[in-house]
């Protein structure tokens, strides 16, 4: 009975002198996940290089304009979900549309001071001589970043007109989420 004793009372302080030495992970330092960028901590425009350009003058198919976000701020923060956009339009006849969100999946992305990431809105371009009240022509940009409530002002520098279906269920104008 003793040599059990002993036996247990040797793997006790075994494993407790192996244990002794090590941190336990809940007592290591945890890194600061870091927290969601605001507005503040932001700047935004259009993406207006050649391979970014929507082509406006077509009117055959769908089109793209990217709208980027910078981290201007010193810290690292991230950027989750889909931004506001209402599109202000140029004609007495447009108002304001906004724009309804795609199906796609938002991924989290983490932003570094300096860092830049950006969104695509997918927009269907129609001839000038469409009708009035059957195109929209874009003037200016609301864009307020995901899960914030004060908004960037951004001027259409693009022209064209877009086929007018802000009161559809399925528009083919329509966003995607940051990072798409």
């Amino acid at each position: 009975m003793k040599s059990k004793l002993t036996a247990v009372a040797l793997a006790a302080i075994v494993v407790a002198g192996s244990a002794a030495g090590a941190i336990p992970a809940s007592a290591a330092p945890a890194k600061a996940e870091p927290t969601r960028c605001h507005t503040a901590d932001l700047k935004a425009g259009f993406a207006t290089g050649d391979d970014a350009r929507p082509e406006m003058e077509q009117t055959e198919k769908q089109t793209q304009a990217y709208i980027w976000f910078t981290n201007q701020s010193k810290r690292t923060c991230t950027l989750s979900g889909f931004a506001g956009v209402d599109m202000i339009g140029a004609q007495e006849t447009d108002g304001t549309w906004s724009l309804v969100r795609s199906s796609t999946k938002p991924e989290k992305m983490i932003l570094e001071p300096g860092d830049t990431v950006d969104f695509s809105i997918t927009l269907l371009p129609v001839a000038k001589s469409t009708p009035r009240k059957e195109k929209f022509v874009p003037a200016t940009f609301l864009v307020t970043p995901p899960n914030e409530t004060k908004h960037f002002t951004l001027k259409w520098p693009f022209g064209g007109q877009i086929l007018k279906q802000d009161g559809a269920t399925h528009p083919a104008t329509y966003l995607n989420p940051v990072g798409r």
